[in-house]
């Protein structure tokens, strides 16, 4: 077959109808519309409501708020604009943000949202779903499950997905080992969102489900936890150890525009959605995607990059995205070259650094004594306080329960590759609990110090013990936004 093919490109190619062409995105090769059916799995007659495909379904998620956040909002519009192009129903596609970045102060393009400096609108009849409040855990695992009764708020779009269906799921926020964000408390471990996949998987309502999630450590959500016959296929942006970045920020380039102060979206994401928007969806498979993702997120093996990784049943990555995301008919003539390289970023921003650059750009650009620069400066400050608390907090733990030489190596210690963070997901619960009990949330930059405290778990250590260290380690707590003891994310 691979000989017919070629010898077809060849004889189409003599002939003058197969022709290069270039663009921003790339390479790609076009061929004229009756043509490109030759290559469809199922041939002209394949299209989006193919009976063997049963209805797509999506569930897309930013899991954080505030404007310093503004990428990951972003990032679940693009997917959005890109799966309705695809052919998906809006009836079958649930949309999760907190939804204040469109109209927010500091957006300087009310009521637009961009997720690429040359982009249009991606915000424009995003569905609210589940806005503000209505974005929790206990929201997102009853969609997942077509658990209307579990609900609580929003629209009562659940994914009620029959055996022959395929699930498509999309998230991005910040994340630490064995943990991901949400704008409300409590946030989610990775064993609870474990369990409600595999109880998907038992109520047999689907035939393949891929998750595509964006955050630093995102790897550990499904290493040693996701077994590989329960027919779902994962990436990760990164590995179990390391962070993801965020991209098109101040300062890079391609830069966002100069009126906007924050990064417009996140590397790994930015990375497939482009790849998605130029191609046939119908020919290219998930390992395709993947290696092309991979290749991008890796940035030359530079210091602004990462691991991009695939879990679960891997071998599901043949299939076509198709199957998926549906693919935009304006595509149809386009097919997949495997050296397709998308602009790469001179540099990026660590993820957990994002709200950072967002301060401080915005204090740089503030006329000199106005009320803008008074206000960045403190949020500047009040997060770099929250910082060197929290790291401080949780260094000297260590050193309280293991000794001063013993700490640092105990907190730091890393599981074999194929091992999950914890075996004793209950404890780790506790652990956070107490920690915030006495040294206040530890929030999206706390997220990096899980594996510390999973480590406090796995080394033996009850709560008490944990409680008499976090009390003589927390005398006094930053009063920042930051730093509140009134909440938790495991509360």
């Amino acid at each position: 077959m691979a000989h017919l093919v070629t010898g077809l490109l060849l004889i189409l190619a003599v002939c003058g109808v197969v022709y290069g062409g270039r663009d921003i995105y790339g390479d790609v090769l076009r061929l004229p519309s009756e043509t490109s059916r030759f290559f469809r799995a199922g041939g002209a007659a394949d299209d989006a409501n193919d009976d063997s495909t049963g209805t797509r379904w999506a569930v897309l998620i930013a899991g954080s708020n505030g404007y310093w956040n503004y990428r990951h909002q972003a990032d679940v519009c693009h997917s959005y604009q890109l799966l309705r192009k695809g052919g998906l129903k809006e009836e079958n596609i649930i949309v999760f943000m907190y939804d204040d970045i469109a109209y927010n102060e500091e957006n300087p393009r009310p009521g637009v949202i961009i997720n690429n400096p040359k982009g249009g609108d991606v915000y424009e009849g995003v569905p609210k779903d589940y806005t503000g409040e209505q974005v929790t855990a206990a929201n997102f695992f009853a969609v997942i499950l077509g658990n209307k009764t579990a609900l609580s708020g929003g629209s009562g779009k659940v994914v009620d997905s029959g055996p022959n269906d395929h699930i498509f799921i999309y998230y991005t926020d910040h994340g630490g080992p064995g943990i991901l964000g949400m704008p409300t408390y409590p946030y989610l471990f990775a064993k609870d969102l474990i369990d409600v996949l595999k109880k998907k998987h038992a109520s047999g309502t689907y035939k393949r489900l891929v998750f595509y999630l964006e955050a630093c450590e995102a790897g550990s959500i499904f290493e040693g936890l996701l077994p590989n016959d329960l027919n779902i296929y994962a990436t990760t942006a990164s590995n179990a150890e390391e962070s993801s970045w965020g991209t098109y920020c101040p300062g890079e380039d391609p830069s966002p525009p100069p009126e906007y102060e924050t990064c417009l979206g996140d590397m790994y994401s930015v990375a497939w959605m482009e790849d998605s928007d130029i191609h046939n969806l119908r020919t290219e498979t998930l390992h395709q995607q993947y290696e092309l993702v991979k290749k991008r997120a890796a940035n030359d093996n530079s210091i602004y990059g990462s691991h991009v990784m695939q879990y679960g049943d891997v071998g599901l990555n043949q299939e076509n995205l198709f199957q998926y995301m549906g693919t935009n008919p304006a595509n149809d003539n386009y097919t997949f070259v495997d050296d397709n390289s998308l602009r790469l970023p001179s540099k990026a921003v660590n993820q957990r650094d994002a709200d950072l650059v967002h301060f401080w750009d915005k204090y740089r650009k503030a006329p000199e004594g106005s009320p803008r620069k008074v206000e960045a400066q403190k949020q500047f400050m009040e997060a770099m306080s929250h910082r060197v608390h929290i790291d401080h907090s949780v260094k000297l733990i260590g050193k309280l329960l293991f000794g001063i030489e013993k700490g640092p190596e105990v907190l730091n210690a890393v599981r074999p590759a194929g091992q999950p963070l914890t075996d004793n997901w209950d404890c780790l619960k506790s652990m956070v609990r107490t920690f915030e009990m006495h040294c206040g949330s530890l929030s999206q930059y706390g997220m990096k110090h899980m594996r510390s405290l999973a480590n406090i778990c796995n080394a033996g250590i009850v709560k008490e013990q944990m409680a008499d260290a976090s009390a003589q380690a927390c005398v006094t707590v930053p009063s920042g936004p930051w730093s509140s003891l009134h909440k938790g994310f495991s509360a």
